[in-house]
């Protein structure tokens, strides 16, 4: 079976190519400065140009789908949802925060990935290895990072993802240097790892996957905050 991943949660726009039986055929990682969209289609295209493949080939589209930028989710919800319509292809929405968590493989700590919401606030999730089995152990969510920090002061924790990059020196200073962050190329999602987990999940259904924001966002806030003074 082989899956196209596309992965544009982050400013990290990720595309990959996994075969059940191989493996990572090919994979793409870019930093955006601007839009997803003025990228991805073209990196698709590059990728199957180099690896002598198109979309003929592909049976499932595996997708990110936050939390994460909520454009960014949008714009490859949209893209994957393009590639599939009309064809017999399945489509499989995963977790921005489980495929950052998969960059760490320590089995006796918790890992936390951390999603940079802005202003010291985050997207994270906790997860921790049984029987070699990466599992998750608390709800996705999203907080300030003291509230986080708070949360796990008592536990031996291994934090990743762009969160991590954005506030790690607060991190090691607030933990007394006990949460171990890991380096800026481990903390990078990568889209061969949403490929491999979508061969793990059941396939969702076109028309009702949707993006996972976690919460809501600016606009939709404030004019929440408008309504309420009317």
């Amino acid at each position: 079976m082989l899956v196209l991943a596309i992965d544009t949660a982050t400013k990290i726009a990720g595309i990959a190519l996994y075969d059940d039986k191989i493996g990572i055929l090919g994979e793409l990682n870019l930093y955006v400065k601007t839009n997803h969209s003025n990228i991805i289609m073209t990196a698709i295209d590059n990728l199957f140009k180099m690896t002598g493949l198109s979309i003929a080939d592909v049976d499932r589209v595996a997708v990110t789908i936050g939390p994460g930028s909520f454009t960014g989710i949008r714009i490859g919800v949209a893209i994957a949802k393009g590639l599939v319509y009309g064809t017999d292809k399945k489509i499989v929405g995963i977790n921005e925060l489980d495929v950052i968590a998969y960059n760490a493989e320590s089995r006796d700590d918790i890992i936390v990935p951390l999603i940079d919401a802005r202003k010291q606030r985050v997207y994270y999730s906790t997860y921790k290895y049984d029987n070699d089995k990466l599992v998750r152990i608390s709800d996705y969510k999203d907080g300030d990072l003291d509230i986080v920090l708070e949360e796990l002061k008592d536990e031996k924790c291994i934090f990743t993802g762009d969160g991590t990059i954005a506030y790690g020196d607060y991190i090691k200073e607030k933990t007394n240097n006990q949460g171990i962050v890991f380096s800026k190329t481990a903390s990078i999602p990568r889209a061969a790892v949403a490929a491999r987990l979508a061969l793990e999940k059941e396939a969702d259904n076109l028309y009702v996957l949707e993006p996972f924001y976690v919460n809501k966002s600016q606009a939709e806030r404030e004019k929440e905050k408008r309504d309420k003074i009317k």
